[in-house]
């Protein structure tokens, strides 16, 4: 079958297309940046990439014709805390035009479960998003599912967080609320079951693991799965705005995702019935196998995809904007050194930041990351996806990764801080066995320019000694 497969370069679009493929599938990735599509190159020789915005104005002209089904996994509840429901709208609004000049026989719509009456904003998109789905001319096939359990999923990374960072937790009354996880796997297998399953055409199905739990029994069970000591003093009243301060200061989670989260944990995501198990004769893991299942693709660095590496997680949505380094009005620190061993160099550039850290100085970096955080940046708790592997999209603590190629050898990423201005850095190797280092800032106003020059000590402190250990560290050491 010809698939169009939106959100391809998502958390749940990244583990799906794998799948897609290994059965045969021919793919054709539907991305608002083809250049943001983070597979390796044997993969992308396997697939069609379609770039469009289905936020943006309808432009069927390029727009594949010839495609058999077509999987939804458009969400944004994390890039906004106000708008992101009329957006979401007009994206399921759209698609529903583009899909109108296709032949697509099914669509399947990955949503959340619902309980109540009274919903999120959240799940009232998912909603509103399915009700729209089902005025288009196909036959529309909905997944709801509740929490997700995977390694690099937003739910996932944040029990972690909360586990490994705080052994005290004086947590709101929402950790009561009951809640049916399912692993990223089992989903996967769901998404793909119903693909082309007649039985499962203009219906909707709950999908849950075996596991009914409260927020507090998962965080006491991971706990235990890691051995480590946990203790929950629960307190009747805190308000959705600290709940919201509380996620985002101590987990990665960006505020505008906190906040949203926090607005749906009050809500109770339990599945109504297992009636889409009995049709495709799957029993999903359990919570508990979800997690030591999740260690081991951590352990193994095996994590194909991450909730951080998405663009909502930062402070830019477009990547093109920023790809071109402006040349005026900037103040730069470039430094060059000679390298010996440019592709042991090269090795170095891609595996900065995450758990290697900067190479120099880690500890002033680590105080500019919880800086950052203080003042409502993103901080360095996002980390990096991969340790050696980079594409272009990707987190790198507080940075995005704008372009990356080994081939020029080349590195630009964009920082995500907050900051007075606009600020670029860039690696290069050039022919000469060069190893170009250059930092550039775009100052807004008078507070910009004083920024940069009460940093600059510190800069030619750090950029100096950085670009010393990049020319010359040994993987093998410890940075």
């Amino acid at each position: 079958m010809k698939i169009l497969l939106t959100g391809a370069n998502g958390y749940i679009g990244m583990r799906l297309l794998p799948e897609l493929l290994e059965n045969g599938h021919e793919v054709i990735c539907a991305v608002r940046d083809k250049n943001r599509l983070p597979i390796d190159p044997q993969t992308t020789k396997n697939v069609s990439v379609a770039e469009v915005d289905f936020a943006e104005e309808v432009n069927t002209e390029s727009f594949p014709k010839d495609i058999d089904a077509a999987y939804y996994l458009i969400h944004s509840m994390s890039g906004s805390t106000k708008d992101f429901e009329e957006m979401e709208a007009r994206s399921a609004t759209n698609f529903n035009k583009y899909m109108a000049v296709t032949r697509v026989k099914q669509v399947i719509y990955l949503s959340g479960i619902i309980n109540e009456d009274q919903l999120s904003k959240h799940l009232s998109s998912r909603k509103k998003v399915e009700e729209i789905l089902y005025d288009g001319n196909y036959h529309l096939t909905v997944l709801r599912a509740g929490i997700v359990v995977g390694s690099g999923s937003s739910s996932f990374e944040i029990i972690r967080d909360l586990c490994e960072k705080l052994p005290i937790m004086i947590a709101p009354k929402w950790l009561k609320t009951k809640i049916q996880p399912i692993a990223v796997r089992d989903v996967i297998a769901f998404l793909y079951g119903v693909l082309d399953n007649e039985k499962c055409f203009n219906q909707s199905f709950d999908v849950g693991g075996p596991d009914v739990l409260t927020y507090k029994e998962m965080l006491e069970i991971y706990s235990e799965i890691r051995g480590l000591k946990l203790w929950i003093i629960p307190v009747p009243v805190m308000s959705p705005r600290l709940s919201s301060y509380w996620l985002y200061f101590v987990t990665s989670t960006s505020y505008k995702l906190a906040v949203n989260l926090v607005d749906s944990m009050k809500m109770e995501v339990v599945a109504r019935d297992n009636k889409l198990q009995e049709i495709l004769q799957m029993q999903p893991i359990s919570y508990e196998e979800a997690i030591k299942k999740a260690f081991i693709k951590i352990e193994q660095n095996l994590v194909i995809s991450s909730w951080k590496d998405s663009l909502t997680s930062g402070r830019i949505s477009n990547l093109k904007e920023y790809i071109q380094v402006p040349k005026y009005g900037c103040l730069k620190d470039e430094q060059t050194i000679n390298v010996v061993d440019p592709e042991k160099a090269l090795n170095n550039i891609w595996a900065i930041g995450g758990n290697r850290g900067w190479y120099y100085a880690n500890s002033l970096w680590k105080i500019r990351g919880l800086v950052d955080k203080l003042v409502g940046g993103v901080g360095l708790r996002r980390g990096r996806t991969h340790p050696d592997k980079i594409y272009t999209g990707d987190v790198l603590d507080f940075w995005r990764v704008i372009y990356a190629d080994r081939e020029s050898k080349r590195l630009l990423l964009f920082a995500e801080m907050k900051l007075p201005g606009e600020a670029w850095l860039e690696f290069c190797i050039n022919d000469k066995n060069q190893l170009v280092q250059t930092a550039t800032f775009r100052p807004k106003g008078i507070w910009g320019r004083l920024y940069w020059y009460l940093m600059f000590p510190f800069h030619y402190f750090i950029f100096d000694g950085m670009i010393k250990r990049l020319a010359t560290f040994n993987q093998k050491e410890k940075s």
